[in-house]
């Protein structure tokens, strides 16, 4: 970022600020109701565990198949025109399974086909996002910047998000898919607030090389920096073990704690509660522990999260679980994204990021695939046991690499 970059950022980084956090909250309440209602829907036409976690798949696929892609676009064009783009085409994609739903021709082909979509879209809409927010904010407000879009995310992801979620599938899926574009709609607006230039100049940019080319140098920068590397590869697992959780946990609800779309609703929502209380308390903790051990409430909360119910079971177990995996993830978020924001120049924003969510976002689509074929073969409670040992795997690395002079 430039002297003049700053000085505009500075000026605008209040606004900025607030315009980011409330685009961050309407996108992921709509981001929220949908990761709801599209796997309810799937239960409503098959009770079989892979074909329901396949809806799960496809709303994180994408990250695996078009993340590096997307990074060379976010560091060649308009981020905030990015955005725009992402916002309009799940409203298109919502409009026709909203005309589908009241059809009554909504079956397992129409769910797989809209979640690669709004999936697609979000890999768009968040690497752009995450790219602008150095751009939009001074390198001094970035952690409290990234601490608020990051609880807006989570609360309304996680938390308001699968509660409201809950109650528009028990009142019919068209209140579902017809609230979440209308959300779509309001953030395209509050977009517009945003004060700045937020397209790469041909400087930060580098010459127009192949895209493949491209893809290679945040491939590299990534891989080349030790902190940055096994930040990814640990949160590969993290990842890969939230996709699982998602992806099982409808069917879970619904079959074996015998919850209703409102009670899956409210056990979803104790992952918002958690991240809403991380980020409140992220920076009294980064103070009082460091940002070691901050990062590493993400470990412990995500192997509680994956084996409470392998091994205990019942909804507020499982719910207090979720909550202590919500609140290590927020931790986690805020303190990874700070970091990468002040080691990465801004022209690789974009790429870093990509490839960084290819390790880790990439991750949660074959979760999800992996748990449903462990709970065909051997159960749900044994499939979410398996990916608790993942957890457990990673934290002899994390703790040698990530050490507190490093991560300070």
């Amino acid at each position: 970022m430039t002297v003049v970059a700053v000085v505009e950022a500075e000026r605008s980084g209040g606004r900025n600020t607030a315009v980011l956090v409330v685009f961050t909250a309407l996108t992921n309440l709509a981001d929220g109701v949908a990761k709801v209602a599209l796997p309810l829907m799937a239960t409503q036409v098959t009770r079989s565990p892979a074909l329901v976690s396949g809806v799960g798949l496809t709303l994180t696929l994408p990250w695996l198949l078009t993340a590096l892609h997307v990074g060379v676009l976010v560091d060649r064009f308009d981020r905030r025109m990015l955005m725009w783009a992402a916002d309009v085409a799940r409203v298109l994609v919502l409009a026709a399974l909203l005309a589908a739903s009241v059809a009554g021709a909504v079956g397992l082909p129409a769910l797989y086909a809209a979640g690669i979509a709004l999936g697609t879209a979000e890999v768009v809409a968040l690497t752009a996002a995450t790219a602008l927010v150095p751009m939009a904010v001074a390198p001094g407000g970035l952690e409290r910047a990234n601490a608020w879009v990051a609880g807006a995310e989570t609360a309304c992801n996680e938390f308001c998000g699968p509660f409201a979620g809950g109650l528009l599938v028990a009142a019919g899926a068209s209140a579902a898919l017809g609230a979440t574009g209308a959300a779509y709609v309001a953030s395209m607006v509050v977009l517009a607030l945003l004060a700045g230039r937020f397209a790469p100049r041909a400087d930060e940019a580098g010459p127009r090389e192949s895209v493949n080319r491209r893809i290679g140098e945040g491939l590299r920068f990534l891989w080349d920096d030790r902190l940055l590397r096994i930040m990814a590869l640990t949160l590969t697992v993290l990842c890969a073990c939230w996709g699982a959780w998602l992806a099982l946990m409808p069917l879970m609800a619904t079959a074996e704690l015998g919850l209703d779309a409102r009670g899956y609703g409210v056990l979803l929502s104790a992952l918002g509660a958690g991240g809403l209380a991380g980020a409140v308390a992220v920076a009294p903790l980064n103070r009082l522990l460091g940002r070691r051990w901050s990062m590493f409430a993400d470990l412990a909360g995500t192997a509680a999260m994956m084996a409470v119910p392998a091994f205990v079971g019942g909804l507020w177990p499982v719910a207090a679980a979720a909550f202590a995996g919500g609140m290590g993830g927020i931790l986690w978020t805020v303190n990874s994204r700070t970091l990468s924001q002040r080691r990465v120049p801004t022209g690789l924003m974009g790429r870093y990021n990509a490839a960084a969510r290819l390790f880790s976002w990439g991750a949660m689509p074959l979760g999800a695939a992996v748990v449903g074929v462990l709970a065909e073969a051997a159960g749900m409670r044994a499939a979410f046991a398996v990916f608790a040992a993942a957890v457990l795997v990673t934290v002899v690395p994390f703790l040698r690499v990530a050490r507190s002079a490093a991560l300070e």
